[in-house]
Parts: C-alpha cells; sequence; structure tokens
C-alpha cells in the first residue's frame, strides 16, 4: 500500500477523533470569552503538528 494512501486514511481517522475531542473538551470550558477564545484557536491550530509530520512521512522516498 503505498505511502500517501496510507497518510490519507490515518489523517481523516485522526482528524475525525481529535474534532470529537476538541468539541467534546470545549464543553467543559465555562470560563470568560477570553479563555474560550484562547482555547478554541489553540485547539483550531494543534492539529497541524502532526498532520506536518504525517506529510513529511507520505511525501519521504525509501
Amino acid at each position: 500500500m503505498p505511502r500517501i494512501l496510507i497518510a490519507v486514511v490515518i489523517f481523516l481517522l485522526g482528524f475525525a477523533l481529535y474534532v470529537m475531542a476538541a468539541v467534546a473538551l470545549a464543553d467543559h470550558v465555562m470560563s470568560p470569552w477570553p479563555l474560550q477564545f484562547a482555547y478554541f484557536v489553540v485547539a483550531g491550530t494543534l492539529w497541524v503538528l502532526p498532520t506536518r509530520w504525517l506529510m513529511l512521512w507520505a511525501a519521504r522516498r525509501r
């Protein structure tokens, strides 16, 4: 199985799980709006780190 196909499957499953976890955790953030804003900024950009690693892995030559 090619690396790109594996990376796409891992990304789709991982991103779906990440979104579900972030939304479930967001329900517990009962704070003033600046803290909620900070949470959503961090949660909205944190997924980029593993995705970058996954893309670099998929594009790597053997």
